[in-house]
């Protein structure tokens, strides 16, 4: 039995660049433990299988695989995962679709301009959740840097997720963000914690040298060989975005943010944030980008099951 495959590079508008990401189409009929094995040969940070809607109207189900386990959410599979539906749609594409996860139902708007999809754009499916607090020395080690290369002045090294798990910490400089590796010892002591096993680090150090940003960042998480990079991750993102927002002294509004990632593993990717607050408190949290498709094809099982 054949399944069609589409990948594609988000979180930016050129080939090479971004977070790859393979979209298995028609996944009806797959077990668990084939999903699995297929996101461990395709070996990108996710994979995403899309099946039909539990509720007529919703758009699809997709279930989340990186290259270890399965995930209840991830943001660049659904910016990913949305464009490739979106640009598959017989007539012109259309303005949202709702996809069913395991975290919960994520809008994702399309935009487009004389039908062609331009990006794609999801909501968080849950509230920000702030957790606990690790030690700066603990994340500065689990990053290899120097505790003088973390900073709190606006929020102390801490586990933040809207939908998926990460520990968040702010570095001083852009040369500290590109000076970072992961050391494995640092996080067996770190991880998991609170569901995470992954550490998110930004700057605000953004030389005027690189392309307009608000921040830089990078995401250090376990892959299949061990700690590995990811190019644009999505859901951290939109997390430590709900987390700045929650920070901000803005009682209505909505604040945006432009993010790099990637730049320092040669796959630079731009993530958009924009996070409403209503009343001091959080309304809704957003993050989009543009999408690239790179590669199509099928995939050939020998049995189904």
């Amino acid at each position: 039995m054949q399944r069609r495959y589409i990948t594609v590079d988000v979180f930016t508008d050129r080939a090479f660049g971004g977070n790859p990401l393979a979209v298995v189409l028609d996944a009806g009929g797959l077990s668990t433990e084939q999903m699995q094995a297929i996101a461990t040969e395709f070996n990108y940070s996710e994979t995403t299988f899309v099946l039909p809607p539990r509720e007529p109207a919703h758009d699809a189900q997709v279930r989340i695989f990186t290259v270890n386990r399965e995930i209840p959410f991830a943001g660049h599979p659904n910016v990913g995962t949305a464009f490739v539906l979106a640009t598959l749609a017989e007539k012109k594409p259309p303005a949202r679709l709702l996809l069913e996860e395991k975290a919960g139902l994520v809008p994702v708007e399309i935009v487009s301009e004389q039908g062609r999809v331009v990006s794609t754009e999801f909501t968080a499916p849950q509230p920000l959740k702030r957790m606990s607090h690790v030690s700066v020395e603990q994340a500065a080690a689990c990053l290899s840097l120097s505790a003088g290369d973390v900073k709190i002045d606006r929020h102390p090294p801490q586990i933040i997720s809207v939908g998926l798990a990460f520990l968040a910490v702010e570095v001083a400089s852009r040369e500290a963000l590109r000076r970072a590796r992961p050391d494995a010892a640092a996080f067996a002591k770190t991880f998991p914690c609170d569901g995470s096993d992954a550490v998110y680090f930004y700057t605000r150090d953004v030389p005027a040298g690189e392309e307009p940003c608000n921040l830089q960042a990078r995401m250090f998480h376990p892959g299949a060989s061990g700690l590995s990079e990811d190019p644009a991750t999505g859901s951290a993102t939109a997390a430590a975005a709900a987390l700045l927002a929650d920070l901000d002294e803005t009682k209505d509004g909505e604040l945006k943010l432009r993010i790099g990632q990637g730049v320092d593993m040669g796959r630079p990717s731009l993530l958009l944030t924009r996070v409403r607050k209503q009343n001091g408190a959080i309304a809704s949290i957003h993050v989009g980008g543009s999408s690239v498709k790179m590669m199509e094809g099928m995939l050939q099982l020998d049995r189904e099951g």
